[in-house]
């Protein structure tokens, strides 16, 4: 490597030791991705190719614009709640007041422990809401309203057509074309670590990729185990348990009995004349 290319490549890696510095991550995570740009120093000095420069500016870029220690405040008054609901969708009484009640216990789970001054999240330990109804029955725009009540972000995975369940939870690193999953994106984007995630159509992923991805399913919603979720390419666990997660589908013929044991399943009502 001639030195123009060599001094190029010290300076990004100084670059990322900066932007590593002014964020603030777990400290085993920031001492693993300094090792990294040590070691990927090493290679270019020594004439290595540019690739490992590349894959460590990657694995930098994604774990500092990820919210280890991003939240937002919940809104649960429950007025509020309810006027956005009946701004958003006409009718629809009964899963209105079940969405209620779910705010309202939540609400009365979060007083108590600031009572009895634990960080415990009770409610999260509450089945997650699952809407099934046909195609344009308001099931996504629901969830959205659920957010918009609660004052979190709301993003949306979609499993139509998921044929891995690297899809949900990345690869590993020493794969060339590695990626992270879509749990990882969904919180880069909402820039929240407790923002409503939408479990879009579980019912339609790939047949052959099915009981995998119902296997990553079971974490996802377990919360004695989404405290530590662990995403193949980040390679470090990150706590999901103030996620609310929220899922929908056509019908539930196709969702593991594992699965809907987590998921409490509320009837889209079908169409009607009005």
């Amino acid at each position: 490597m001639d030195n123009t290319a060599q001094n190029f490549d010290s300076k990004e890696l100084t670059k990322l030791r900066e932007k590593l510095n002014s964020t603030t991550l777990p400290a085993e995570l920031a001492e693993k991705a300094s090792t990294m740009i040590d070691r990927a120093s090493l290679v270019i000095k020594y004439g290595g190719q540019i690739g490992t420069f590349d894959q460590v500016a990657n694995y930098i870029d994604w774990i500092t614009n990820l919210p280890w220690d991003k939240r937002s405040d919940d809104n649960l008054d429950i007025n509020h709640a309810k006027e956005i609901l009946e701004k958003h969708h006409y009718g629809l009484h009964e899963i209105k007041d079940r969405i209620l009640e779910y705010l309202s216990v939540m609400k009365l789970n979060i007083e108590q422990a600031k009572k009895e001054n634990t960080s415990s999240h009770n409610f999260m330990r509450a089945p997650i809401l699952f809407f099934v109804g046909l195609v344009g029955t308001g099931k996504t725009t629901i969830a959205k309203s659920i957010a918009e009540a609660m004052g979190r972000q709301f993003v949306r995975i979609p499993f139509g057509g998921m044929g891995s369940a690297l899809d949900l939870r990345g690869q590993s690193r020493v794969h060339p074309d590695a990626e992270v999953g879509q749990v990882i994106k969904a919180l880069r984007r909402a820039q929240t670590h407790n923002p409503v995630i939408l479990l879009d159509e579980l019912d339609r992923v790939s047949e052959g990729a099915r009981a995998d991805i119902m296997g990553v399913l079971v974490e996802l919603l377990d919360p004695e185990q989404n405290a530590a979720f662990i995403d193949h390419y980040i390679d470090y666990p990150f706590n999901l348990s103030e996620v609310l997660f929220i899922a929908t589908a056509n019908n539930t013929g196709n969702i593991s009995t594992a699965v809907m044991d987590r998921l409490e399943p509320i009837q889209m009502p079908s169409y009607s004349d009005d």
